[in-house]
Protein backbone atom coordinates (compact mmCIF):
# COMPACT_ATOMS: atom_id res chain seq x y z
CA UNK A 1 0.00 0.00 0.00
CA UNK A 2 1.09 3.50 -0.53
CA UNK A 3 1.84 6.02 1.96
CA UNK A 4 -1.02 8.19 0.61
CA UNK A 5 -3.13 4.59 0.89
CA UNK A 6 -2.11 4.29 4.44
CA UNK A 7 -2.62 7.73 5.17
CA UNK A 8 -6.66 7.51 3.70
CA UNK A 9 -7.07 4.17 5.61
CA UNK A 10 -6.15 5.55 8.85
CA UNK A 11 -8.22 8.78 8.46
CA UNK A 12 -11.28 6.41 7.74
CA UNK A 13 -11.18 4.34 10.48
CA UNK A 14 -10.51 7.13 12.94
CA UNK A 15 -13.74 8.34 11.32
CA UNK A 16 -15.46 6.03 11.72
CA UNK A 17 -14.24 5.50 15.39
CA UNK A 18 -15.09 8.81 16.12
CA UNK A 19 -18.41 8.23 14.59
CA UNK A 20 -20.06 7.54 17.42
CA UNK A 21 -18.39 9.51 19.61
CA UNK A 22 -19.35 13.10 17.91
CA UNK A 23 -21.92 15.23 19.21
CA UNK A 24 -24.30 17.59 17.94
CA UNK A 25 -22.98 21.22 17.38
CA UNK A 26 -24.86 24.41 18.01
CA UNK A 27 -23.91 27.71 16.99
CA UNK A 28 -23.36 30.40 19.47
CA UNK A 29 -21.73 33.85 19.69
CA UNK A 30 -18.82 35.15 21.71
CA UNK A 31 -18.65 38.73 22.37
CA UNK A 32 -14.42 38.92 21.60
CA UNK A 33 -12.66 41.98 23.90
CA UNK A 34 -11.03 43.00 20.32
CA UNK A 35 -12.30 46.69 20.05
CA UNK A 36 -9.49 47.98 17.43
CA UNK A 37 -12.92 48.15 15.38
CA UNK A 38 -15.07 49.45 17.93
CA UNK A 39 -17.24 47.60 20.61
CA UNK A 40 -19.20 44.68 19.95
CA UNK A 41 -17.25 42.16 18.18
CA UNK A 42 -19.16 38.79 17.73
CA UNK A 43 -17.30 35.80 17.03
CA UNK A 44 -19.08 33.28 16.10
CA UNK A 45 -18.55 29.61 17.34
CA UNK A 46 -19.39 26.21 17.47
CA UNK A 47 -20.17 24.56 20.23
CA UNK A 48 -19.84 20.38 21.09
CA UNK A 49 -21.16 19.52 24.65
CA UNK A 50 -19.60 16.36 26.28
CA UNK A 51 -22.12 13.89 27.71
CA UNK A 52 -21.16 14.77 31.52
CA UNK A 53 -23.70 14.93 34.65
CA UNK A 54 -21.32 17.22 36.03
CA UNK A 55 -19.19 20.16 35.12
CA UNK A 56 -16.68 18.95 32.83
CA UNK A 57 -13.24 20.60 31.29
CA UNK A 58 -13.21 22.67 28.35
CA UNK A 59 -11.14 23.39 25.24
CA UNK A 60 -11.10 26.20 23.01
CA UNK A 61 -10.03 25.28 18.89
CA UNK A 62 -8.37 27.77 17.28
CA UNK A 63 -8.34 27.16 13.37
CA UNK A 64 -5.40 27.84 10.76
CA UNK A 65 -5.14 30.54 8.25
CA UNK A 66 -7.47 28.78 6.59
CA UNK A 67 -10.24 29.51 8.15
CA UNK A 68 -12.84 27.29 9.76
CA UNK A 69 -14.50 26.31 7.53
CA UNK A 70 -14.30 23.95 3.98
CA UNK A 71 -14.56 25.05 0.47
CA UNK A 72 -18.58 23.83 0.87
CA UNK A 73 -18.62 26.57 3.58
CA UNK A 74 -19.39 24.02 6.48
CA UNK A 75 -17.26 23.63 9.61
CA UNK A 76 -13.88 21.61 8.57
CA UNK A 77 -13.53 17.85 8.99
CA UNK A 78 -10.16 18.83 11.23
CA UNK A 79 -12.67 21.18 13.48
CA UNK A 80 -15.19 18.08 13.55
CA UNK A 81 -13.10 15.36 14.26
CA UNK A 82 -10.67 17.11 16.97
CA UNK A 83 -13.80 18.40 18.68
CA UNK A 84 -14.95 14.36 18.56
CA UNK A 85 -11.89 13.42 19.99
CA UNK A 86 -11.93 16.19 23.14
CA UNK A 87 -15.79 15.05 23.43
CA UNK A 88 -14.55 11.24 23.66
CA UNK A 89 -11.97 12.38 26.10
CA UNK A 90 -14.76 14.01 28.51
CA UNK A 91 -14.48 17.62 27.72
CA UNK A 92 -16.95 20.07 26.10
CA UNK A 93 -15.63 21.38 22.20
CA UNK A 94 -15.69 24.85 21.39
CA UNK A 95 -14.42 25.85 17.68
CA UNK A 96 -14.23 29.94 17.15
CA UNK A 97 -13.96 31.17 13.73
CA UNK A 98 -11.38 34.44 13.79
CA UNK A 99 -11.80 35.68 10.70
CA UNK A 100 -15.18 36.03 8.88
CA UNK A 101 -16.66 38.03 11.56
CA UNK A 102 -13.84 40.45 10.40
CA UNK A 103 -14.96 40.18 6.65
CA UNK A 104 -12.04 37.61 5.91
CA UNK A 105 -12.03 34.16 4.35
CA UNK A 106 -8.53 33.01 4.90
CA UNK A 107 -5.60 34.72 5.25
CA UNK A 108 -2.76 32.27 4.11
CA UNK A 109 -1.79 34.21 1.11
CA UNK A 110 -1.38 37.34 3.08
CA UNK A 111 1.96 38.13 4.05
CA UNK A 112 2.71 38.07 7.80
CA UNK A 113 3.13 41.84 8.23
CA UNK A 114 0.62 42.90 6.34
CA UNK A 115 -2.37 40.98 7.88
CA UNK A 116 -5.74 42.98 8.58
CA UNK A 117 -6.04 39.84 11.08
CA UNK A 118 -3.18 40.06 13.63
CA UNK A 119 -1.81 37.70 16.39
CA UNK A 120 -3.05 40.54 18.51
CA UNK A 121 -6.45 40.12 17.38
CA UNK A 122 -6.78 36.56 17.72
CA UNK A 123 -5.22 36.39 21.27
CA UNK A 124 -7.92 38.48 22.63
CA UNK A 125 -10.22 36.46 20.70
CA UNK A 126 -8.67 33.23 22.61
CA UNK A 127 -8.70 34.72 26.11
CA UNK A 128 -12.21 35.88 25.46
CA UNK A 129 -13.62 32.53 24.53
CA UNK A 130 -12.10 31.48 28.04
CA UNK A 131 -13.94 33.56 29.58
CA UNK A 132 -17.56 32.48 27.64
CA UNK A 133 -16.66 29.26 29.11
CA UNK A 134 -16.14 29.98 32.58
CA UNK A 135 -19.86 31.26 32.58
CA UNK A 136 -21.37 28.39 31.67
CA UNK A 137 -22.59 26.17 34.34
CA UNK A 138 -22.10 23.28 32.64
CA UNK A 139 -18.16 24.00 32.57
CA UNK A 140 -15.22 23.20 34.99
CA UNK A 141 -13.87 26.57 34.86
CA UNK A 142 -10.55 25.23 36.70
CA UNK A 143 -9.53 23.04 33.68
CA UNK A 144 -9.70 25.01 30.67
CA UNK A 145 -8.05 24.53 27.22
CA UNK A 146 -6.48 25.97 24.22
CA UNK A 147 -6.09 24.09 20.93
CA UNK A 148 -4.62 25.21 17.78
CA UNK A 149 -3.53 24.91 14.52
CA UNK A 150 -0.67 26.69 12.31
CA UNK A 151 -1.32 29.90 13.10
CA UNK A 152 -4.11 29.15 15.62
CA UNK A 153 -1.06 27.60 17.30
CA UNK A 154 0.42 30.42 17.45
CA UNK A 155 -2.11 32.15 19.21
CA UNK A 156 -2.34 29.31 21.51
CA UNK A 157 1.42 30.48 22.63
CA UNK A 158 0.68 34.11 21.98
CA UNK A 159 -2.43 33.51 25.01
CA UNK A 160 -0.91 31.73 27.38
CA UNK A 161 2.48 33.49 27.20
CA UNK A 162 2.36 35.90 30.74
CA UNK A 163 4.75 38.21 29.03
CA UNK A 164 1.69 39.74 26.99
CA UNK A 165 -0.08 42.04 29.42
CA UNK A 166 -3.44 40.74 28.12
CA UNK A 167 -2.56 36.84 28.74
CA UNK A 168 -0.96 38.19 32.39
CA UNK A 169 -4.01 40.27 33.35
CA UNK A 170 -6.63 38.00 32.32
CA UNK A 171 -8.75 37.08 35.27
CA UNK A 172 -9.16 33.50 33.16
CA UNK A 173 -6.36 31.00 32.08
CA UNK A 174 -5.95 28.14 30.47
CA UNK A 175 -4.95 25.04 32.72
CA UNK A 176 -3.73 23.44 29.65
CA UNK A 177 -2.76 24.07 25.89
CA UNK A 178 -1.79 22.00 22.62
CA UNK A 179 -0.36 23.94 19.52
CA UNK A 180 -0.43 21.69 16.20
CA UNK A 181 2.60 23.39 14.26
CA UNK A 182 2.56 26.67 15.52
CA UNK A 183 4.66 29.65 14.57
CA UNK A 184 7.21 29.87 17.30
CA UNK A 185 9.46 32.85 15.77
CA UNK A 186 7.32 35.88 17.52
CA UNK A 187 7.06 34.23 21.26
CA UNK A 188 10.70 32.77 20.55
CA UNK A 189 11.74 36.59 20.28
CA UNK A 190 9.48 37.98 22.78
CA UNK A 191 10.29 35.46 25.27
CA UNK A 192 7.96 32.57 26.77
CA UNK A 193 6.65 32.34 29.79
CA UNK A 194 3.59 30.35 30.88
CA UNK A 195 1.91 28.59 34.13
CA UNK A 196 -0.44 26.24 31.69
CA UNK A 197 0.68 23.11 30.49
CA UNK A 198 1.64 23.28 27.10
CA UNK A 199 2.13 20.16 24.78
CA UNK A 200 3.58 21.29 21.09
CA UNK A 201 3.47 18.97 18.30
CA UNK A 202 5.85 20.24 15.09
CA UNK A 203 7.01 18.25 11.76
CA UNK A 204 10.73 18.23 11.44
CA UNK A 205 10.21 19.00 7.57
CA UNK A 206 8.07 21.59 7.73
CA UNK A 207 8.79 24.30 5.83
CA UNK A 208 6.57 26.78 6.51
CA UNK A 209 6.29 26.87 10.62
CA UNK A 210 9.69 25.18 10.96
CA UNK A 211 10.05 23.07 14.24
CA UNK A 212 13.46 24.65 15.20
CA UNK A 213 12.25 27.71 16.63
CA UNK A 214 9.85 25.66 18.53
CA UNK A 215 12.25 23.44 20.34
CA UNK A 216 14.37 26.30 21.23
CA UNK A 217 10.95 27.97 22.63
CA UNK A 218 10.45 25.11 24.68
CA UNK A 219 14.18 24.77 25.76
CA UNK A 220 14.22 28.52 27.06
CA UNK A 221 10.59 28.72 28.15
CA UNK A 222 10.42 30.12 31.59
CA UNK A 223 7.58 29.06 34.05
CA UNK A 224 6.35 25.08 33.41
CA UNK A 225 8.27 23.79 31.25
CA UNK A 226 6.56 22.96 27.69
CA UNK A 227 6.19 19.38 26.08
CA UNK A 228 7.56 19.12 22.52
CA UNK A 229 7.04 16.43 20.47
CA UNK A 230 8.81 16.30 16.46
CA UNK A 231 7.56 13.62 13.78
CA UNK A 232 10.61 13.04 11.40
CA UNK A 233 10.22 13.50 7.78
CA UNK A 234 6.75 15.01 8.31
CA UNK A 235 4.96 18.53 7.24
CA UNK A 236 2.83 20.99 7.63
CA UNK A 237 -0.75 19.63 8.24
CA UNK A 238 0.75 16.46 9.01
CA UNK A 239 -2.04 15.33 10.82
CA UNK A 240 -4.89 15.13 7.31
CA UNK A 241 -5.42 13.06 5.01
CA UNK A 242 -4.00 15.79 2.10
CA UNK A 243 -1.68 14.21 -0.52
CA UNK A 244 1.80 16.63 0.11
CA UNK A 245 1.87 19.61 -2.36
CA UNK A 246 3.69 22.56 -2.74
CA UNK A 247 1.96 25.75 -1.88
CA UNK A 248 2.88 28.58 -3.95
CA UNK A 249 0.38 30.77 -3.09
CA UNK A 250 1.95 31.46 -0.03
CA UNK A 251 3.96 34.07 0.54
CA UNK A 252 5.20 33.18 3.89
CA UNK A 253 7.89 30.16 5.26
CA UNK A 254 11.21 29.47 5.58
CA UNK A 255 11.81 30.33 1.68
CA UNK A 256 9.77 33.29 1.00
CA UNK A 257 8.71 33.01 -2.42
CA UNK A 258 9.43 29.58 -3.48
CA UNK A 259 6.03 28.24 -1.15
CA UNK A 260 5.67 25.78 1.39
CA UNK A 261 4.56 22.20 1.47
CA UNK A 262 1.82 20.76 3.10
CA UNK A 263 0.00 17.51 3.53
CA UNK A 264 -0.28 14.47 5.53
CA UNK A 265 1.94 12.36 7.28
CA UNK A 266 0.62 8.80 8.27
CA UNK A 267 3.35 8.36 11.08
CA UNK A 268 2.92 11.22 12.27
CA UNK A 269 -0.85 11.40 12.59
CA UNK A 270 -0.80 8.19 14.28
CA UNK A 271 1.44 9.62 17.18
CA UNK A 272 0.73 12.98 16.99
CA UNK A 273 -3.04 11.39 17.97
CA UNK A 274 -1.75 9.53 20.83
CA UNK A 275 0.24 12.22 21.98
CA UNK A 276 -2.50 14.16 22.21
CA UNK A 277 -4.81 11.91 24.09
CA UNK A 278 -2.64 10.94 26.54
CA UNK A 279 -2.18 14.59 26.91
CA UNK A 280 -5.35 15.21 27.18
CA UNK A 281 -6.15 12.03 30.30
CA UNK A 282 -3.61 13.39 31.98
CA UNK A 283 -5.12 17.08 32.16
CA UNK A 284 -8.29 15.41 33.77
CA UNK A 285 -6.79 13.28 35.72
CA UNK A 286 -4.36 15.93 37.36
CA UNK A 287 -7.74 17.45 38.54
CA UNK A 288 -9.54 14.71 39.83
Amino acid sequence: MTARGRLAACLAALSLALAGSARAQTSVSIPSADLSRGPGLMLKGFWFEASASAPAPAVVLMHGCGGAYDRRGVLSQRMVDYAALINQAGMHALVVDSLTPRGEKQICTQRSGTRFITQAHRRLDALSALEWLAARSDVDASRLGLMGWSNGGSTVLAATNERHAEAARAAIKPAFAVAFYPGCEAELRRGYETRAHLLMLVGESDDWTPAEPCKRLAAQAAGHPPQIEAYPGAFHGFDSAAPLRVRTDVPNGVHPGKGVTVGGNPAALRLSREALLKFLASESAVHQ
